[in-house]
C-alpha cells in the first residue's frame, strides 16, 4: 500500500501529461521546443498567434462534409 501512495503523485503527473498531449493543450509548448531546438532566425509565436495560426491551418482545407 505505500509503494502505491509513493507512486500515485507519478502517476497523476503522467495521466495529466497524457490527457494534455491526447487533447491538443500542449501543443504550444511542443511548437516552442522545437523552435528553440532549430534556432530559427524569426522568434517563436506567441500564444495567441499560434493559436489564430492552427485554427487558420484546421478550417482553411475544404470540409467533406455536406
Amino acid at each position: 500500500m505505500l509503494a502505491l501512495t509513493n507512486r500515485l503523485p507519478q502517476l497523476a503527473r503522467t495521466a495529466w501529461r497524457w490527457l494534455r498531449e491526447w487533447s491538443g493543450d500542449a501543443a504550444y509548448e511542443r511548437y516552442v521546443h522545437s523552435a528553440a531546438s532549430l534556432r530559427r532566425q524569426e522568434p517563436a509565436l506567441s500564444p495567441t498567434e499560434f493559436y489564430v495560426q492552427q485554427l487558420e491551418r484546421r478550417y482553411s482545407r475544404p470540409s467533406r462534409c455536406c
